[in-house]
């Protein structure tokens, strides 16, 4: 505190002249009774001067490195929504996104109402370790009238809020425990119908864009024509805007990431493959779904934007 270190100002202010490497430490002096040279002899015969040596630089420029490893010892949470409808290709592009066979479990087509299914993983690569909390909407788009199908999801990400307001506004809390749920990102996969959004697609992110951010992405994009995609999107594109629809923007105004993300943001609404099977293409495996007509590569800029 500002009173600690005024009171510490003239014991430092005294250290005696030739000190440089080490940090002499004789003890804590007031303004009121500084260290007389007297007192600074006795204290060198006794042999009672304690140097601390340092182990490494110390300075502004090393505070980036110790948030850095700060971070990775206390890990990373990041919390998935996927919004679909069922056997669009939700848990496929999420194994492969992860690189990961998660346990899933088949949706019937027979749902009643939208349910919220969240899954919670523990991943680590390298000395970096990931809680990966996946939120799927079981049954959505299933029911004949869809005019509420996306309550369940809004009422489930203001539920993450509460819950996280309410741990913040506690007399003791300890938010570096606390298990975030609250949503990160929202994957909104689309039908690839080629033709445009559905109204159902339109209300729900209409409903979200102010909560979450939303990055739309074209399920199965394989299958259309690579003409018949790039005018999907941006009829995609067009409707979003007339809507009124915010969807997520990669920053530019970073200069080191501008550029790139600058590209990313020209490819969105996203045309994504996801497929966990490996097929062997020259001298590599890679990822892939195998047709009859031909191979399409998931990690291929040139097949899709995975």
């Amino acid at each position: 505190s500002l009173r600690a270190f005024r009171a510490l100002l003239p014991a430092l202010l005294l250290v005696p002249a030739g000190v440089s490497e080490h940090f002499m430490v004789v003890g804590m002096f007031t303004a009121d009774s500084p260290p007389s040279s007297r007192g600074w002899k006795q204290e060198n015969k006794q042999g009672d001067i304690r140097t601390l040596p340092l182990s490494g630089h110390v300075g502004l420029d090393s505070l980036p490195q110790q948030l850095v490893n700060k971070c990775i010892s206390q890990g990373f949470c990041f919390n998935i929504l996927c919004i679909g409808e069922t056997g669009i290709g939700k848990s496929t592009l999420i194994n492969t996104l992860f690189n990961t066979r998660f346990e899933d479990y088949e949706s019937t087509h027979f749902e009643p109402c939208v349910k919220l299914k969240a899954q919670m993983y523990d991943l680590q690569e390298s000395n970096v370790r990931l809680k990966l909390t996946v939120v799927n909407t079981v049954g959505f788009g299933d029911q004949i009238n869809k005019e509420d199908s996306y309550i369940p999801i809004v009422n489930y990400i203001d539920r993450q809020f509460e819950a996280y307001l309410q741990e913040e506004m506690k007399i003791k809390r300890a938010l570096y425990r606390y298990h975030d749920t609250r949503i990160h990102v929202c994957l909104y996969f689309i039908v690839p119908t080629g033709h445009s959004l559905k109204s159902l697609d339109l209300l729900t992110m209409k409903s979200l864009d102010n909560k979450v951010n939303i990055i739309p992405v074209i399920a199965k994009a394989d299958a259309v024509s690579k003409s018949e995609l790039q005018k999907f999107k941006t009829k995609l594109l067009g409707e979003l805007m007339n809507n009124g629809v915010q969807i997520y923007q990669f920053p530019t105004d970073d200069e080191v990431f501008s550029r790139q993300n600058a590209d990313m943001n020209g490819h969105l609404p996203f045309a994504v493959v996801g497929s966990m099977e490996e097929i062997m293409i020259g001298d590599k495996m890679v990822k892939a779904r195998q047709y009859p007509w031909g191979i399409v590569q998931v990690e291929n800029e040139n097949h899709c934007d995975f």
